[in-house]
């Protein structure tokens, strides 16, 4: 058997979560993403980005950032980006890809170097229908 939402049940979902997760920060890492969020943390941590929240409301459950105040964070260290971690709260985790396109985290370049400005320009929350 399948569960299956309605949009509004979607929108209610997505809009929780991005509620949560605004403000959050995202780290980027270089090397490969850990075999679930529950992992600890695998490369160097090139950059911390804070997330300043999403655009409102959720259309067909789906939720995407809101770029109208950049989301910008200053590089620590210089290295190719591999994947990012957003973190908050009580140890509340979300793994996903980075890249300069088609990927969960979209940021300017994946090629950081230390002290320069990385700026996550586009992110997508989507609760699935089932």
């Amino acid at each position: 058997m399948t569960i299956r939402f309605n949009t509004a049940m979607r929108d209610a979902m997505v809009t929780a979560l991005t509620n949560a997760i605004g403000g959050y920060t995202l780290s980027i890492y270089t090397g490969s993403q850990p075999a679930t969020a529950n992992d600890a943390a695998t490369g160097t941590k090139l950059v911390d980005i804070t997330i300043n929240g999403f655009n409102t409301p959720p259309v067909s459950g789906s939720a995407t950032l809101n770029t109208s105040t950049p989301n910008t964070g200053t590089a620590v260290a210089t290295g190719t980006a591999g994947w990012g971690r957003i973190v908050g709260g009580v140890g509340e985790r979300i793994d996903g890809t980075v890249g300069t396109s088609g990927t969960d985290f979209t940021i300017n370049s994946t090629s950081i170097t230390n002290g320069a400005t990385v700026t996550l320009t586009a992110m997508t929350v989507t609760q699935p229908a089932s």
